[in-house]
């Protein structure tokens, strides 16, 4: 089986099958050496995919992307007598893609892994560029490795399962690479809904492999995020943040946090579409305000990997389709979010 498109990552490379059945995995993958990791969500609403597969069934929750659940996916592993040629793949959501390629890099100090992954959100954004890992505390993906996958596949009727909020969590995600890199997939997305393109399936296809070659094009320049890969932080300094403290999705999360951005360019950069931006996310069902103590929220950025001691990388935009990353003193940023707060 042929994949769509092949791309290196450094010396990996990475497979897409793109408009793909999850039957095809029998032909990428040896099932009497593969391992499969799923949630109890997934695997009740397609179970009958998964009849002659190996297969570790997790509780399904950002609360279960921990170090005690890596540890019961191992000594399963163990228990199934997994080797070296063992492959895992991880059919899920993101908690899914981040926690089946974090043990992969570990079990046997690194066995091949590749995702399924069943949401928007997994498909544009979770599942490629290689970042596995863990929360710890309200500390997201505070532990983990960039390890990239060594096939992704793309089966959208997997979709058919997914709540409308898990819609437009993943819409999150696409208007962030729209913002940051691709002002025509902006319109595009102006012109449509999330109602549209549930009906629309080749179009939803497109969109799909689009943002997913956008993001893979981003990683593959900037691997272990030196550079222009932070830009696919764009909302989630702030997002991160807010949905560690609150019951929130990580897309409403991200987008308020790209709302606030928004509004921090128009102070910085001198950026001057917010309202667009903010129509835009809520045309997907996604909101764009919240009542969070700043107090907490920054504190909560002080320990983000983008800080530079008593600073940070923050992504801001200068027009739709062009993120610029920006250093900001925490004091200056604190300062500017109190300000935008009292508006």
């Amino acid at each position: 089986m042929n994949p769509t498109r092949s791309i290196r990552f450094g010396e990996k490379k990475t497979d897409y099958y793109f408009s793909e059945r999850f039957l095809k995995l029998s032909s990428i993958t040896d099932k009497k050496n593969t391992v499969i990791v799923t949630d109890e969500n997934v695997f009740s609403a397609h179970h009958k995919a998964f009849k002659g597969w190996n297969v570790i069934c997790l509780k399904p929750g950002e609360a279960y992307k921990i170090q005690a659940t890596a540890d019961s996916v191992i000594e399963t592993l163990i228990g199934l007598e997994a080797d070296r040629k063992t492959t895992l793949v991880g059919v899920g959501g993101g908690v899914i893609t981040d926690l089946t390629g974090y043990v992969a890099s570990v079990y046997m100090r690194g066995i091949n892994v590749g995702f399924v992954p069943t949401t928007i959100l997994a498909m544009v954004d979770a599942a490629i560029g290689g970042k596995n890992g863990i929360d710890v505390g309200e500390y997201k993906n505070m532990v983990g490795v960039i390890r990239q996958p060594s096939f992704l596949l793309y089966d959208t009727s997997f979709l058919s399962s997914l709540p409308d909020v898990l819609w437009s969590d993943g819409f999150a995600e696409v208007i962030k690479h729209a913002c940051i890199r691709d002002a025509a997939m902006f319109k595009i997305l102006e012109q449509e809904n999330i109602a549209s393109l549930q009906k629309k399936k080749k179009l939803l296809a497109e969109i799909i492999q689009r943002n997913a070659l956008l993001k893979s094009a981003v990683v593959q320049k900037d691997e272990f995020e030196m550079g222009d890969r932070k830009l696919l932080n764009f909302g989630h300094t702030l997002g991160h943040a807010i949905e560690t403290q609150y019951e929130i999705s990580h897309g409403q999360a991200v987008s308020i946090g790209m709302h606030y951005a928004c509004k921090l360019s128009e102070a910085i950069t001198g950026f001057r579409h917010t309202e667009k931006v903010a129509d835009l996310l809520s045309q997907y069902g996604l909101p764009i305000d919240a009542n969070f103590k700043l107090e907490k929220v920054v504190n909560i950025m002080k320990m983000d990997k983008k800080r530079v001691r008593s600073s940070i990388h923050y992504v801001l935009l200068k027009a739709i389709g062009k993120g610029v990353l920006q250093e900001l003193e925490f004091k200056q940023l604190e300062k500017l979010l109190q300000n935008l707060i009292k508006v």
